[in-house]
């Protein structure tokens, strides 16, 4: 069983069927919310709103490591994080969706390794690559398989929030190779590396990043409301066909 952890467009009406929660206790707190097992397209598979309920954790405090000590606890055998970024590639206007490839660490200060502690001792996890190759393979099959366009690899930016960037701040993760600037990808990827859990990305573009395009001189969330939504709805599809691909005998 694959888990998801992600935003309200996978708890909403009619998305997951025969649902049940989880309440799991970790050495790390209690995680962002109940786990909810349910059926996405008829297919098991177990989802944790990772801001909890009411967004109520922001990025930079989401319990990271609770939430993934208990999709392990739980038993399952992969992660997809869905994400919303602010777009710098041509492809990721407001509405495009990416399965990016690689990652750049911007933030400060989250806990972001179970081996912080004298008597955890170290552990050195190889991060060339920070999203499982296979697992991110998959998803991009079932997006050709529905014919949905999407980028299929990209450099995501993990900023610290919760305020948006500045437009020199995008210049320069532009110049660093950028291609998408997002919250919450990192530490969730390195995590679930140290925890041998094959994890990978699918982000959904709520904007262009500050300075760019529609968001040259601001951001005006109130009128992406309608395109991002549209954007979730097919990621939502893609990762049940991800699924449903995946039971097949």
């Amino acid at each position: 069983m694959l888990a998801l952890i992600g935003g309200s467009g996978f708890s909403g009406p009619g998305v997951l069927t025969d649902t049940e929660t989880v309440e799991i206790d970790t050495p790390y707190g209690a995680p962002s919310a109940p786990i909810v097992l349910g059926k996405l397209g008829g297919t098991p598979v177990a989802f944790l709103l990772r801001h909890g309920p009411g967004h109520r954790f922001a990025p930079h405090t989401v319990p990271y490591r609770a939430n993934l000590w208990a999709l392990k606890k739980l038993g399952v055998e992969g992660v997809v994080g869905v994400a919303t970024v602010g777009g710098i590639a041509g492809p990721l206007g407001p509405g495009g969706i990416a399965v990016p490839d690689q990652l750049i660490d911007y933030t400060w200060g989250r806990e972001v390794t179970y081996y912080d502690r004298p008597e955890a001792g170290v552990k050195h996890v190889d991060m060339t690559h920070p999203f499982d190759r296979g697992l991110r393979e998959e998803l991009i099959a079932a997006a050709a398989a529905l014919g949905k366009d999407l980028m299929t690899e990209g450099t995501y930016a993990c900023t610290q929030g919760p305020r948006l960037e500045t437009a020199a701040e995008v210049r320069r993760y532009a110049r660093d190779g950028a291609d998408m600037i997002g919250m919450t990808l990192y530490p969730e990827c390195a995590l679930a590396r140290e925890l041998d859990l094959p994890y990978a990305g699918i982000c959904v573009s709520v904007n262009h990043a500050a300075g760019m395009g529609d968001s040259k001189d601001e951001i005006d969330f109130e009128s992406l409301h309608d395109v991002v939504e549209r954007a979730v709805a097919k990621v939502v599809e893609v990762v049940e066909e991800t699924l449903r691909r995946r039971a097949a005998p």
